[in-house]
């Protein structure tokens, strides 16, 4: 395993110039290092791939699992706990095997792309009110405050049978349980406690007085083998709904815009062509040069990628958006193309990893762009593409804001 350039180790996440725009090491790193020597926020060394093809074999392979916190996995945050991918929230589910797979059936019963287009009305509702809102704010405004922020809460919370009046707290949380170098230890500890205290009442008050919401059914919902959820695993999966659901989606609403009002010519083609928001939305997400961390793996025993050995106790680092701007894997996959099909993207992982919610994040994605067309269809950018801002420190990737007027 060679470091990016010669024995000296990247810094990762490797920043980009722009963004937008991905880090120029990424095509260097496809072509002559596969497989690098990395150091991350921790201070840990870890092994980062880049190309399509070794990071899809790594994400479908069994060998490469969850359990980051093994004596030897390298810490991802400088945290003491090593991050939101290290914590014990993260090891409250099962995560492999067939504990994993089952945890995976009761919970996906929820989120099939039958069931979320029944809840595509209210989440274009709960869009055309935020928009009512920003409207009424006046230009210029900032998108993601106004509605790429907020929704994805309103629609966990509606999905979780969270009262409105705590959409605020659950964003607090996922924010700081989703930062690698913003919040001090002591306060991801108070996070991650109140988040448990609450999740644990509210799976107690839902026992009582159930509803018609996700954890209501999974209370009482059985496998084939008979097996209940327990309470801890309850409060894991709100807790795991939440931070997977929120940041990652709402952060993604105001990247697919910039990425479509950058260069306006696609927001034109969109308007002349609604049924173009399909492929707009998969190739928003395959473009994105700023999806955060990544997806880390660890191995516990020796093998081999890309013709590099890895021995045991070694770190995988999973690059999906270097891996979808592989120009072996997509044609021409530099370029925005709005009707790009097909488009096997791993923005949402691949095999029995792959992301639970991805039907509900394209369902969030589609309906938001389809309300602002048909709202703001003179929506363009009040900043030049160069003055947008990259989050900083946060393991999903996004925009501090997202300025427009109309």
């Amino acid at each position: 395993m060679t470091s990016g350039d010669g024995d000296q180790l990247l810094s990762y996440p490797i920043p980009s110039d722009t963004a937008l725009g991905p880090p120029a090491e990424w095509a260097r790193l496809r072509q002559r290092c596969p497989v690098a020597k990395v150091a991350l926020p921790s201070g840990d060394e870890a092994a980062l791939l880049t190309r399509y093809d070794d990071v899809k074999r790594v994400l479908s392979d069994p060998r490469f699992t969850r359990l980051l916190n093994a004596d030897d996995a390298a810490r991802v945050s400088d945290s003491e706990s090593g991050g939101v991918f290290n914590s014990s929230m993260a090891q409250s589910l099962p995560q492999g095997g067939e504990g994993h797979q089952r945890w995976r059936r009761m919970v996906a019963k929820w989120f099939t792309a039958k069931r979320m287009n029944a809840l595509r009305p209210g989440i274009e509702a709960m869009a055309e009110r935020l928009i009512d809102g920003m409207l009424a704010h006046g230009h210029p405004a900032d998108l993601k405050a106004h509605l790429a922020f907020p929704l994805p809460v309103w629609v966990i919370c509606d999905l979780l049978g969270v009262p409105d009046s705590d959409r605020d707290r659950f964003a607090h949380w996922s924010d700081t349980l989703l930062n690698l170098t913003r919040y001090r230890q002591d306060e991801v500890d108070a996070a991650q406690a109140q988040f448990a205290d609450y999740m644990a009442a509210h799976v107690a008050a839902k026992r009582t007085a159930p509803g018609e919401d996700l954890l209501s059914e999974l209370i009482t919902a059985t496998d084939p083998g008979g097996h209940r959820m327990s309470d801890a695993e309850l409060v894991a999966t709100g807790q795991a709904l939440l931070v997977a659901g929120h940041e990652t989606t709402a952060n993604m609403i105001g990247k697919m815009m910039a990425m479509l009002l950058a260069d306006r010519s696609h927001w034109e083609r969109l308007l002349a062509d609604r049924s173009l928001v399909r492929t707009a939305v998969e190739e928003a997400l395959r473009f994105d040069a700023n999806p955060g961390f990544g997806m880390p793996r660890y191995i516990g025993e020796d093998t081999e990628v890309a013709d590099t050995a890895l021995p045991r106790g070694t770190t995988v680092v999973c690059s999906m958006a270097a891996a979808n701007r592989d120009e072996t894997a997509f044609e021409g996959a530099g370029e925005f193309t709005l009707d790009r099909s097909p488009n096997p993207h791993l923005a949402f992982g691949v095999g029995a990893h792959s992301c639970l919610g991805q039907a509900l994040a394209r369902t969030e994605l589609q309906a938001v762009l389809d309300v602002l067309l048909r709202r703001l269809p003179t929506l363009e950018l009040a900043v030049s593409v160069t003055e947008l801002r990259p989050l900083e420190g946060l393991a999903v990737g996004g925009l501090c804001d997202l300025p427009v007027r109309w």
